[in-house]
């Protein structure tokens, strides 16, 4: 375990409060370096690029297949757009990340519209187009690998 710095000096994962910080009251210290960040396929399965901001419930951390399958390139995009999204609450007038979050959106809508030809529905939304109620058909998403299905 970590301890606090008292010289001053902390780690991307610490931060520090004012010495006169009153009890109970909330304090968002100003987010410093963001090195080191996470490999793109770690940050998928850790839910962020970074360290610092990774804090897992009850130490649980998930699991993400190694290999590549549909669900987990289409929740890469997903990951992608919600960080995009996340950036532009706060930036709403740079005209280049929202051109990148609409490429990202296309190859998204895109994907799942495939995703959801070839295995089914990934949520009930997905239904609309559905000639019969076949959310509960097996086998689930998670269930896939490589076009087929494990077991």
């Amino acid at each position: 375990m970590e301890k606090n710095n008292t010289n001053g000096s902390c780690t991307y994962k610490q931060g520090s409060l004012p010495s006169c910080a009153p009890l109970a009251a909330a304090y968002i210290p100003m987010q410093q370096s963001s090195e080191p960040a996470y490999s793109s396929g770690e940050a998928l399965s850790r839910g962020t690029l970074f360290p610092g901001l990774d804090l897992p419930f009850m130490n649980i951390v998930n699991q993400m297949p190694a290999e590549s399958t549909p669900l987990r390139e289409l929740m890469a995009l997903n990951f992608v757009l919600q960080e995009l999204a996340l950036y532009l609450d706060t930036h709403q007038n740079d005209t280049e990340a929202f051109a990148t979050y609409k490429n990202f959106l296309q190859l998204y809508n895109e994907g799942k519209t495939k995703y959801v030809e070839l295995y089914g529905p990934i949520t009930r939304s997905d239904l609309a187009l559905s000639t019969s109620y076949n959310w509960l058909k097996e086998p689930w998403p998670w269930e896939y690998s490589n076009g087929s299905t494990e077991g």
